[in-house]
């Protein structure tokens, strides 16, 4: 089985004489000028070998002449296909050519193949078009090189004696200047008309010579459209999951690099080698549809969009190998995994959306509860002891049953606010403190993200209940932003209290940053700082391009009576 690689010519250089000075024009003139013998010759075999059977037929001879023509016919195709290089094609076989237990399996197999009568048609279309080719590119490179030389049979009229109505006819010097101009343009016509009939022999090639669409490449583009979708549907994190999907789009298509891009340019997600057609503002391609142009350095680049919701969610752009350009197969299925991408980005906004919500949801909730409870509870307190302080003195009985009242509504807001705050701590937290929740985390990493995390967590440090819930959120925060951003391998999590103060200490092997270009900090560095001076601690962040990021909260410890 053989599919053609590449169809479209590399990029031109324009103007008058790019067609003159193109490579490209001697490669087809070569071609152009092999076409007529081998035209002839493959003619000659196939039908002087299918006459050649059919007339000995009632020998056996004739049945060995009428197979050996018809295995000719694949066979003088591959010869075709090595030809065709000449003008630009590419064709490799993409899949082991298949082994028959047999002539009659053999001869059912290509018979009932269609690849089999498109070969035969270019054979027999070869040798007329390349006669048709030759008359035409021998007329025009006659009558130019003819006039061409017309200053030199101008000066030797006894040797090129031109005649008309018995007078003869001489050539004057501008005369001569303007058929060696006129023979220097048809040059430049004949160059544009052997480059014409090079795309028609291209197209021809392309059309006849090259496989039906590859079976294996379609089921390879299924599977990665089903993982996508698992993948979309999932809903885990959106860097991870468009990285996924920029694989998934190189591994079952001809792309060397893809890269899914926002609406900036700026690069979201890439598999393969780097490029900077990958980077930056590009071109806006049609709305369901493809922009498919040449890039620096002869590649080919396709940009498809990606939409988002209805709105612009950037672009999927496929880089190829120079001379080389995808079919119309290949950019539906790039167009799907770009539609996965629109998905992906709309359900991750849609899951923002939803947080928020939910945090202001649960802000209000807190606020209800707090005035139903706590507030309320504050209210009977005060009354309580403006009460027992009027009774003080004249009516002992009442000012303790005041007091006792009031110790009361202290207690049951007590319990309240703890019970407020033991539902804003995670779950790992509740059923075993920070030490179980952080190594629970450092287990989910591993599992998710192959990442290999090092753990030094100690015994329990003895915080606060806010305290804890503090350092669990930071240690999530950092951890997360090692996954996002860092494209590190290890991760150092480390827990440890000595002198009153507990340290976590979350350390990468990632790539780092520049601290002093994000002299604000970005949102999740100014998340985990108000965490850690809500809980009366401090945060510090060191880090350098190439050096990793260390992620440092110090928390004051209390002592272990209180804790408990």
């Amino acid at each position: 089985m053989m599919d053609v690689m590449s169809a479209p010519s590399p990029p031109r250089r324009e103007g008058p004489l790019a067609d003159l000075l193109s490579a490209r024009t001697y490669r087809t003139a070569l071609y152009v000028g092999l076409a007529l013998p081998l035209g002839g010759l493959v003619t000659g075999l196939l039908v002087g070998g299918a006459l050649a059977g059919v007339l000995t037929l009632p020998l056996l001879v004739g049945a060995a002449l009428l197979l050996g023509t018809l295995w000719l016919v694949p066979g003088l195709a591959d010869v075709q296909r090595w030809l065709a290089r000449l003008l630009g094609l590419r064709f490799s076989r993409v899949t082991p050519p298949p082994v028959y237990a047999g002539v009659l399996p053999w001869l059912r197999a290509t018979l009932a193949d269609g690849a089999t009568y498109r070969a035969l048609m270019f054979h027999l279309l070869q040798l007329p078009l390349a006669v048709v080719c030759w008359l035409v590119l021998g007329t025009l490179l006659g009558t130019s090189l003819l006039a061409l030389a017309a200053p030199w049979w101008a000066t030797q009229p006894t040797l090129f004696p031109v005649t008309w109505q018995g007078a003869r006819v001489s050539l004057s010097g501008p005369g001569a200047a303007g058929l060696a101009l006129a023979g220097a343009g048809g040059l430049l016509v004949t160059a544009g008309v052997l480059n014409l009939l090079g795309r028609v022999w291209a197209w021809l090639a392309y059309a006849l010579l090259s496989a039906p669409v590859d079976e294996g490449g379609a089921r390879r583009e299924v599977a990665a459209l089903r993982r996508a979708a698992g993948r979309v549907a999932l809903g885990d994190d959106l860097d991870a999951t468009l990285a996924d999907l920029a694989g998934q789009a190189r591994a079952a298509s001809t792309a060397r690099a893809v890269a899914l891009t926002a609406p900036d340019g700026t690069l979201r997600a890439t598999s393969g080698p780097d490029h900077p057609a990958l980077h930056g503002p590009g071109a806006m391609p049609p709305a369901g549809g493809a922009d498919v142009r040449y890039a620096a350095g002869g590649v080919t680049l396709a940009t498809l969009p990606v939409v988002a919701g209805g709105a612009d969610g950037g672009s999927l752009r496929a880089l190829y190998a120079p001379g080389t350009q995808p079919g119309p197969e290949e950019l539906a299925f790039l167009l799907s995994i770009a539609d996965h991408a629109g998905t992906a980005l709309h359900a991750a906004e849609l899951i923002r959306r939803a947080s928020e919500r939910a945090e202001e949801q649960e802000r209000a909730r807190l606020a209800r509860e707090l005035h139903d409870s706590v507030a309320q509870a504050l209210y009977g307190i005060t009354l309580g002891a403006k009460t027992a302080r009027a009774t003080l003195g004249r009516d002992p009985d009442r000012t303790r049953a005041s007091l006792d009242y009031t110790i009361r509504l202290a207690e049951g807001g007590v319990s309240e606010m703890k019970a407020l705050l033991f539902s804003l701590r995670p779950d790992a937290l509740e059923e075993g403190g920070l030490v179980a929740a952080l190594t629970q985390n450092a287990h989910a990493l591993e599992a998710r993200h192959g990442l290999t995390v090092h753990t030094d967590l100690g015994r329990e440090p003895h915080l606060s209940p806010a305290a804890q819930a503090a350092a669990y959120r930071v240690a999530q925060e950092a951890l997360h932003n090692v996954v996002k951003h860092a494209r590190a391998s290890q991760v150092w999590l480390n827990v440890r209290e000595a002198e009153g103060a507990v340290t976590l200490e979350v350390r990468d092997d990632g790539r780092g940053f520049d601290p002093a270009a994000l002299s604000g900090g970005t949102l999740g560095q100014r998340s985990m700082r108000e965490r850690a001076q809500g809980a009366g601690g401090t945060l510090e962040v060191q880090s350098e391009p190439g050096g990793g990021t260390t992620v440092t909260l110090t928390l004051p410890a209390v002592a272990e009576e209180a804790g408990a």
